[in-house]
This record gives C-alpha cells, structure tokens and sequence, in this order.
C-alpha cells in the first residue's frame, strides 16, 4: 500500500491540489504567497541597492584619495550620489565648514568625528532598511506553512473517521494537499534567510568602509586645516 502513495501524489497536479483546500488553508497559502513576493521584491531591491552603492563607493573613493583638498572632493561629489560614502563626506564637510566660518580653523576634532559618526548611523539605517521583514519571513513562513499543513491533516482524519475507511488511498490526497503549505512556507522562508545573511554581511563591509572613510575624511581635514 505504502508505494502507491507517490503514485497519487504524481496523478493529482499542484493546482488541483490547492484548489481542494479549504479556506483556512487557502487563506494559509495566500498569506505565504504574499510573504515569498514581498520579500524578492525587497531582495531585488537591496541587490540592485548594495551593487550601485559599491560601485560609487569605489569610484567617489578613488576620486577623493586624489583631491587635493576637501573643496576640491566637494565639487566631484555629485557625481557619486547616491553613494554612502558621499553622505558621509557631506555629514562631515559641512562640520568643517561650520567650525572654519566660525573659528577660522577645525579645531574641535571630537564634534567633527562625532558627525562623521551620526553620517556613518545614518546610512547603515537606510541601508538596514526593511531588512527585519527577510528576517520574519525567514522565521514565520514555517510555521505558517506547518499551521496550514495540520489543519488539512487534522480535516484528512476527520474525513476519514467519517467514512470509516482505513485505506491510503482514502487519506493520502488529503495528506499531500496539506503538505503544501509546508512546502510553500519553505519556499518563502529560505531565500529570505539566504539574503538576510548576504546583505547583514554587506552592510557590515559598507560599515567597516564607511568607518574608514571617517579616518581618512580626518586625516584630509588635519592636512588642510593643521595648524
């Protein structure tokens, strides 16, 4: 009896499966279904996102390790928008420009760094954005999934206590349509996790870079404004 399984489960296709279900578990797999395309949606988006900010990145960086002065950066700058580092850049230029008006020099080097870092937040933010959604659809869509899946178990044996048969063939389809749901809260939940590990890493990198960029950004301002 056991081999006859997989035949059935070869003889129904997947929409006439899913068309059988019930409407809880409908709902289940409308609900999964609206996860998986919310999240590709967001993980095209941060892949376009994260490879457009590392090619500016690289090219604004070029650009300002060859300036010979940060007015100079200033004028290329917007040309690498929207890259992180030329908000950063912003964030601290603008720092310099205060305490130069005011003062005639940048001599108040820990309100400089403490703007460069609130430039440095500001960008990881923007880039974490709605990465907590890749990490609940990694975490729910499972359990979604297995919720649908007990619920038609749970109306396969029902059924099967009613008919009072005890045959596989009897219970199997119902088995196989709620398997379904487990199937599909997979098929969500696992390039979610895939791309929240990728772009967590990403964003770490862009970070550490933008740290960096910080030091550098510091070093130009001492070798312009040094006294």
């Amino acid at each position: 009896m056991v081999p006859a399984i997989p035949g059935l489960l070869l003889q129904a296709s997947l929409w006439e499966m899913v068309g059988h279900a019930t409407p809880l578990t409908f709902a289940v797999l409308v609900i999964l279904l609206f996860f998986s395309i919310f999240s590709w949606t967001i993980i095209f988006s941060k892949w376009s996102t994260f490879r457009r900010s590392r090619n500016l990145d690289a090219r604004f960086l070029r650009a300002f390790r060859k300036a010979n002065g940060l007015d100079s950066v200033m004028v290329v700058a917007e040309q690498f928008r929207p890259s992180p580092l030329v908000a950063v850049f912003d964030f601290g230029y603008e720092e310099v420009t205060r305490q130069a008006k005011s003062r005639g020099t940048v001599n108040n080097k820990i309100a400089l760094e403490r703007t460069l870092q609130l430039g440095t937040s500001e960008e990881i933010a923007k880039l974490e954005r709605n990465m907590s959604w890749l990490a609940t659809t990694a975490s729910v869509s499972p359990f979604i999934g297995l919720f649908g899946t007990v619920l038609g178990i749970i109306r396969s044996f029902v059924q099967l206590g009613a008919q009072g048969s005890s045959s596989l063939r009897a219970v199997g389809p119902g088995i196989s349509e709620a398997l379904i749901a487990t199937a599909v809260g997979l098929m969500a939940a696992i390039p979610a996790a895939v791309a929240y590990n990728i772009f967590s890493h990403r964003i770490k990198e862009m970070g550490a870079r933008m740290d960096d960029f910080a030091l550098e950004f510091l070093n130009m301002t001492e070798r312009t404004y040094g006294e």
